[in-house]
């Protein structure tokens, strides 16, 4: 693989800015990591080291003493760089993200006396550690050892994310502690109609410990932090809370890897989708429940869908709001006082997905945390792409596109039916029915409780993992099955874990594509309706609001589905 001098340059830079920038810049600081008084502290010390290779890993650090009072480590060598990121969602004083990403060499803390708790996570592949330690009155001096629990590289799979709100100086610090191959950081951002993206913080900016200003337009040339990690850096993010100076929500949408930048506004949405894909951009669909979303996809032929979104967290659940009209055929988990679970939420997206892939939509899936501004590790979901052993960033982003490809919060999915990876389009065929070979690989850190067999949307096989013949929790569990369809379809798998708190974690795999007698895929009527409902709506809420070229694309997308009504079964 080549390195452009340039890129290398300009990395070089970043790991310089990030090496000066170990402290809490003073205005970020809360109330509890101010100290209260001066107390005798003794030196903590950790160097931290891969189990397999014997070679020190950068990772992210979580230090918290008795009281739940959080820490923020150093690193120990002026080689080395330690970012601190504290975030918390607005809504929920519980939801707090606090840690710290270090790099490749030793890290330290002067600390009062007092009992502590450590917690060491590198992404998703490696086994977390955790451990409680006492401060006396000697200084601390450990070794600890991270394990992997698998190696998706040499398996052929890298991992990405799509949404990113860490500052491209940031980058080649964090990504590395998360061994995350891709990020397409946001470079250029507008909340508003009138106004075109640009460099500057966004006002919606949560309370995080960068200490980096405004963004920085790096050009659209990857910039390689190593031969396995890279950086798209030119993506743009229309985020749209506001209409001519007016609060009115539409909605987010992001164009990841331009070559040029956007200097139009939005809405209306067309003409920049337009250029957009001429430069070989890809569109993103931020979030299923704005009130554009459903408008986009035909309007702008989104190519992603995030199905893992910026509201998965590491901490505490906090976006339960139940949509106002939810989707009539799905069944979403709420709590007593009718708001959405995680797991809730999580399906809410499945379902939405689920429906426009039976519209006869070619969206893939993506994961994105929003990292930057929620209170979520950057890759805590992420989209896995095969590559091949070697990773090249082109071949990721063709994988990527075409949906070579799985999204997972933390097991791992590998499956193929007769022999092809997910985002395979299949042959046409006259025949009345197709039988498919389907072999399913799951493994995970925790227990799998079940994998699932979809097709166009619902659950035609469930399978648990058995030992001896008895249904038991496992992590690694192998499946060949046998699934017939006697119509055009799509077809795509998921694996579920559960985690000792209650809480699931899932791995999905992009569909397959099955077609049939050359017929297209028929939508469901209550689907297709439902879609329909949400643009009458729509049009009715804007019609004072937009302009006439934005608000006919609200119109056209009633018409299409309107169209498609007819197809529907």
């Amino acid at each position: 693989m080549k390195h452009p001098v340039r890129s290398r340059i300009i990395l070089c830079g970043l790991l310089s800015v990030l090496a000066t920038h170990q402290l809490l810049p003073a205005h970020k600081l809360s109330g509890e990591e101010l100290p209260q008084r001066i107390l005798p502290t003794q030196n903590f010390r950790v160097d931290l080291i891969d189990a397999d290779t014997g070679k020190p890993i950068p990772a992210r650090v979580y230090l918290r003493n008795s009281d739940g009072k959080s820490f923020f480590v150093k690193s120990a060598s002026a080689k080395g760089s330690a970012l601190p990121y504290r975030e918390q969602w607005v809504a929920m004083a519980n939801s707090v993200e606090k840690h710290t990403t270090v790099s490749a060499h030793p890290f330290q803390l002067d600390l009062p006396s007092g009992k502590y708790v450590i917690e060491i996570e590198r992404g998703k592949e490696y086994v977390a550690f955790r451990d409680k330690f006492e401060i006396t009155d000697k200084s601390i001096d450990r070794k600890i050892r991270l394990k992997r629990w698998i190696d998706l590289s040499k398996r052929g799979w890298h991992s990405g994310e799509t949404h990113v709100h860490r500052r491209m100086e940031e980058l080649p610090n964090v990504m590395l502690a998360e061994d995350l191959n891709v990020a397409f950081p946001v470079t250029f951002w507008t909340v508003a109609s009138d106004q075109a993206p640009s460099l500057q913080p966004s006002t919606l900016r949560g309370q995080g410990l960068s200490p980096f200003g405004p963004r920085v337009d790096r050009g659209h040339k990857p910039i390689y932090v190593d031969r396995d990690h890279v950086i798209f850096p030119r993506n743009t993010e229309y985020e749209i809370f506001s209409v001519n100076g007016k609060s009115h929500v539409l909605g987010a949408v992001f164009i990841l890897n331009h070559r040029n930048r956007f200097l139009k506004t939005m809405p209306p949405v067309a003409s920049i989708a337009k250029q957009a894909h001429q430069e070989g951009a890809l569109l993103d669909l931020d979030k299923h429940s704005w009130p554009w979303s459903i408008m986009l996809v035909p309007v702008a032929g989104v190519d992603l869908f995030e199905l893992s979104n910026n509201s998965i967290w590491r901490t505490k659940f906090g976006f339960n709001k139940a949509p106002p009209s939810p989707p009539p055929w799905a069944n979403l988990e709420s709590d007593s006082d009718n708001t959405l679970t995680e797991w809730g939420w999580i399906n809410y997206g499945f379902e939405m997905y689920y429906a426009l892939l039976n519209c006869g939509f070619r969206i893939t899936p993506t994961a994105g945390t929003a990292s930057g501004v929620h209170p979520v590790p950057l890759g805590y979901s992420r989209v896995y792409v095969h590559t091949g052993e070697q990773f090249d960033s082109k071949e990721w982003l063709a994988g990527l596109k075409q949906g070579r490809s799985f999204v997972t919060t933390g097991p791992m999915l590998f499956a193929k039916i007769d022999g092809k990876l997910p985002g395979k389009s299949f042959s046409n065929t006259d025949q009345e029915s197709k039988t498919l070979n389907v072999s399913i690989e799951s493994v995970s850190e925790k227990p799998i409780d079940r994998i699932e067999i979809l097709v166009n949307g619902k659950v035609v096989k469930t399978l648990q993992p058995q030992v001896n013949g008895i249904t038991r929790n496992a992590k690694s569990v192998q499946f060949d099955e046998k699934v017939t369809i006697a119509r055009t379809s799509w077809v795509a798998i998921r694996s579920i874990e559960l985690q000792p708190d209650g809480r699931k974690r899932f791995a999905h795999t992009a569909p397959w594509h099955v077609p049939l007698r050359g017929e297209s895929i028929k939508p469901e009527k209550s689907q297709v309706q439902y879609f329909i409902d949400l643009m009458k709506a729509e049009v009715v809420r804007n019609r004072t609001v937009l302009n006439a070229d934005s608000l006919s694309e609200f119109e056209f997308a009633l018409s299409f589905y309107r169209k498609l009504l007819n197809q529907a079964q």
